[in-house]
C-alpha cells in the first residue's frame, strides 16, 4: 500500500503544480477554444499525463486481471468517442495506443482489439445506450481500487496522447471517476 499512496502523492503534487500554472483557476477547461491564450496549464496536464503513465508502468506486474482489462477497453472506446463520434482514423490511432501501451501488453493483442471495439462499435451505433454500457463495465473495476485508479489512469493517457485532453475527454473521465467512486480531483479534473 506504501507505493499506491507514494504514487498519489507524486499526482497530487503534479495537479498542485498545475493549478499553479492555471493560477489556481478551477478545472482544466480554459484550453478549449480560448483564442491567443493556448491553453494555460496544458504543460502541465502533459506533465500529468507523463507521471501517470510512469506509474501505470509501475504497476504493470499488478494490472493482469480480466476486470482491468475489460474496464481499461471500456475506459479507451469512451474517449475515444467522447465528443459522440469516432472517425476510422481516430478509431485506428487509440487501437496503435493501446496495443503499444506497456501495461497493456500483459494482456494478448487480439483480446484487446476486440473488445475495445465491441465498445466503440455499440457506440458509434448508439451512443447514449454504448456510453451506458461502457461506464456499467468500467464501474466492475471499482471492487480494487488501485484497478479502479489504473483505469483512469489509462484513459488519461490515451485522451492525453496528442498532448491536449479535450473538454468531452475530462467529461468522460470524470463520469469514469463516479462510477468508481474515486475523487475526480485526485486526476487534476
Amino acid at each position: 500500500m506504501a507505493m499506491w499512496d507514494r504514487i498519489k502523492d507524486q499526482a497530487k503534487g503534479l495537479q498542485q503544480q498545475a493549478q499553479g500554472a492555471r493560477g489556481g483557476a478551477g478545472h482544466g477547461h480554459a484550453g478549449a477554444g480560448s483564442g491567443g491564450h493556448g491553453r494555460p496549464g496544458g504543460g502541465s496536464k502533459a506533465q500529468l499525463v507523463s507521471a501517470l503513465k510512469s506509474q501505470l508502468s509501475s504497476l504493470k506486474t499488478e494490472l493482469k486481471s480480466g476486470a482491468y482489462r475489460d474496464a481499461s477497453m471500456a475506459m479507451c472506446a469512451l474517449v475515444a468517442a467522447a465528443d459522440g463520434n469516432v472517425d476510422p482514423a481516430e478509431r485506428q490511432h487509440v487501437e496503435s495506443l493501446i496495443l503499444n501501451n506497456d501495461v497493456l501488453q500483459n494482456f494478448p493483442s487480439e483480446q484487446l482489439r476486440q473488445r475495445f471495439n465491441k465498445h466503440v462499435d455499440q457506440m458509434s451505433f448508439n451512443f447514449q445506450q454504448g456510453k451506458a454500457e461502457a461506464l456499467q463495465e468500467i464501474g466492475k473495476a471499482a471492487k480494487k481500487p488501485a484497478e479502479a485508479r489504473a483505469v483512469v489512469q489509462t484513459g488519461f493517457v490515451v485522451a492525453g496522447a496528442d498532448g491536449y485532453i479535450a473538454p468531452a475527454e475530462e467529461q468522460v473521465l470524470r463520469e469514469a471517476c463516479q462510477v468508481l467512486g474515486l475523487p475526480a480531483q485526485e486526476f487534476g479534473l
